[in-house]
């Protein structure tokens, strides 16, 4: 982990009280666009030069392309110097920075909440967490073609939120799980993916479990004189109940 700024001195000391000890780089580009404003001599020539430099791979070809830009200009060099080389080269970094471009992402949530910050805190972080959560699926869908599920949904019902999961079939009502029956949202979400009720619900309400059910008979009683009584209990007699007979008349 590493956290990179434009040099913002307070930006520099709030990193290193909330995350301590780790390194502080400075951005590249703007590196770049204060030595276009401050060094006007050669920044053309420069362009390509400082950037190759920043990305060498090691420290032969860095040496080299310094070298070059000390021809160039002499105060371009002191000035990257001072910066410090492995605050913005990439041969001289402790962490490995990798090609990944972390300001894209960031200018993106600038741009599509821009009307979301008038609203509450709450309301605005629950704005940029569905937003996230559907960049994430639509993210999903595109990498892992047609052949990924999504099973995890979000219905709202009304003003009340309901977290549905196809896979284990489960909703936050609890219904899904106690009935073992599709409820509202999971309907909902299941119509959404075009996917039919009938995998989400308990064996046991289906029509092969039911006649289940009926499949042992009930044999018919034959005849008192045919039945086969064991001796003991033929020899038992039964006493009728002893407990007391209530003061009020019996119903019965």
């Amino acid at each position: 982990m590493y956290v990179i700024s434009d040099q913002n001195e307070s930006i520099l000391k709030a990193t290193s009280i909330v995350y301590i000890g780790i390194p502080h780089y400075a951005c590249m580009w703007h590196i770049w666009t204060n030595i276009r404003s401050k060094f006007k001599k050669g920044h053309l020539k420069l362009n390509i030069l400082y950037f190759i430099t920043t990305r060498s791979y090691s420290l032969d070809e860095f040496n080299e392309r310094m070298s070059k830009i000390e021809e160039i200009d002499t105060r371009v060099k002191a000035y990257l110097y001072d910066i410090g080389y492995h605050r913005w080269s990439q041969v001289h970094v402790t962490v490995n920075r990798t090609w990944t471009m972390t300001s894209n992402i960031a200018e993106s949530l600038n741009a599509v909440t821009k009307d979301a910050r008038e609203l509450p805190i709450v309301e605005l972080l629950e704005y940029m967490r569905t937003l996230l959560e559907c960049w994430t699926n639509e993210k999903l869908l595109k990498a892992n073609g047609e052949g990924f599920k999504d099973h995890i949904h979000t219905v709202i019902d009304c003003v009340k939120r309901f977290i549905v999961c196809l896979q284990n079939k489960r909703c936050s009502c609890r219904q899904f799980q106690l009935d073992e029956l599709p409820c509202a949202h999971t309907l909902a979400a299941l119509r959404h993916k075009n996917e039919s009720y009938e995998n989400y619900c308990s064996p046991y309400y289906m029509r092969k479990s039911l006649l289940h059910t009926y499949k042992i008979p009930v044999d018919p009683l034959p005849d008192e004189s045919k039945w086969n009584v064991p001796q003991h209990i033929t020899e038992k007699v039964v006493m009728p109940p002893t407990g007391k007979r209530q003061p009020t008349r019996p119903q019965k």
